[in-house]
């Protein structure tokens, strides 16, 4: 197949100089015109240019003015300004706006073609890289990121003794401890981690179609099977099975995912016959299965079945100097997403981010990491970037040593709900007792207590 022709858009009010430009170039480029600053950023809209020949002096919008218009709307353009005289500043000026390169109206043909073909060929080296960032970005999603706390470590310890092992594993862990990234874990360090590794979130299928999900059914087998379905056992064969939320299974599959596993057969819906399996399963829950046996919600006999090795993943407040680790990961992820120079995140920010209890765990601070990425416009993030209420939680410093974690659990609850509070109100103490339904006393003696009477003082600058 031919190589698609890369589009160049050249624009000039003056129609010699423009057709001159579009004569050189035509043989080897798709070449399109616009005679103003409006039509060219009209073109762009509905065009897909690779190139942009760009004169300075328009009527209209002027050159520099299209320059940052399509830089920031369309920033895989190479733009080449076109002036009438070489001026030193000009050209300083135009590369400071984004401009790949800068050449006079009177250059020879042969001299346009090298120009146009080594903005092409920037162009396909940028588009590389990006692609290159993204793949490894996507790559990274995979990844479970160790730090350096201890409970991590035990973790991976456990992981790398068991891992070439085909025994069953269960990962129990609050929600967004990064659970599935363990599993994945867990088989790129199998006996063959080329073989098939297939997730299935249990919780996320419609309830009536988990049984054919997990075993597959025959043609006609019920209403609306058209077609014979490959349950998610015989796919994973041969490598890893992810069952994620096994909390969540009905009670009367739970038997027929018993003797798959003991069997290492199933039967699809409809079907006639044993089909044989050969799968290591992981599964995993934030469930408390020993709670859910007693209370017959999940039976006894899987749940020891699944128990063979037991791997338990601890909340983000178990692991807190994991933080600086994980922030710095996310960020660098979300540059490249976002296409940000965001270099790295202040050491104030850091600590104040150790200090807050992460109910959410390692997702809480990813989306917390995403959205500051998002909305920077610096190249580091600092103090001051993050929400309000990760400066009073202080979850490190609160208390003395021993300290009931439910009383700090309780008084961290509180601080952050009125630290909202008094965000929503613009910090006006009277304002916000009102809201909440309480004395104005109360509200300043709990202020005083959780620490937030200072932090009020510096936010409305007394």
């Amino acid at each position: 197949m031919a190589e698609l022709r890369k589009t160049v858009l050249v624009v000039d009010k003056d129609e010699r100089a423009r057709e001159s430009l579009v004569s050189a170039l035509r043989r080897d480029y798709r070449v399109l015109r616009a005679a103003s600053g409006e039509a060219a950023i009209q073109m762009l809209q509905g065009e897909d240019v690779d190139v942009m020949l760009l004169e300075l002096h328009l009527p209209g919008i002027g050159g520099f003015d299209v320059l940052d218009i399509t830089k920031e709307n369309y920033p895989h353009i190479e733009v080449v300004v076109v002036s009438e005289v070489q001026e030193l500043g000009v050209a300083i000026e135009a590369m400071r706006h984004g401009a790949f390169h800068y050449m006079a109206k009177d250059l020879e043909a042969d001299a346009v073609r090298l120009l146009v073909a080594n903005a092409c060929e920037r162009q396909n080296l940028s588009r590389s890289v990006l692609r290159l960032n993204a793949e490894v970005a996507e790559q990274h999603d995979r990844e479970f990121i160790v730090g350096p706390s201890r409970a991590t470590r035990d973790v991976i310890d456990l992981v790398q003794k068991v891992a070439s092992l085909p025994a069953t594993v269960l990962v129990l862990g609050e929600s967004g401890t990064g659970k599935e990234l363990l599993a994945r874990l867990l088989h790129r360090q199998s006996a063959d981690p080329s073989a098939p590794f297939v997730a299935v979130n249990l919780a996320a299928i419609p309830r009536d179609l988990v049984e054919s999900t997990l075993f597959g059914h025959e043609k006609g087998s019920f209403t609306g099977a058209i077609r014979q379905q490959i349950g998610k056992f015989e796919l994973a064969s041969g490598g890893t099975l992810f069952l994620d939320e096994i909390g969540d299974l009905r009670i009367e599959l739970q038997a027929k995912l018993l003797r798959a596993i003991q069997e290492n057969e199933i039967e699809r819906i409809g079907g006639t016959h044993p089909i044989k399996t050969d799968f290591r399963l992981i599964a995993a829950t934030n469930v408390d299965l020993d709670r859910a046996v007693k209370d017959g919600r999940f039976r006894e006999d899987l749940y020891f079945r699944l128990r063979i090795i037991p791997i338990r993943l601890p909340a983000l407040r178990e692991r807190i100097e994991d933080v600086p680790v994980l922030a710095n990961f996310f960020l660098r992820r979300y540059s490249v997403k976002f296409r940000k120079n965001v270099e790295g995140i202040a050491e104030t920010a850091l600590e104040t981010l150790k200090g807050y209890w992460w109910p959410g765990n390692i997702r809480e601070l990813e989306n917390l990491i995403e959205r500051l990425v998002a909305v920077s416009d610096k190249p580091w993030i600092t103090d001051e970037d993050l929400p309000v209420e990760f400066h009073v939680a202080q979850l490190n410093s609160d208390g003395p040593a021993g300290e009931n974690l439910l009383d700090r659990a309780v008084a961290t609850f509180e601080r952050n709900f009125i630290v909202r509070a008094l965000d929503k109100h613009e910090w006006n103490v009277t304002a916000t007792a009102r809201a909440l339904g309480i004395p104005l006393s109360t509200l300043k003696a709990k202020m005083s207590r959780l620490g937030i009477r200072e932090l009020a003082r510096r936010i409305r600058g007394d």
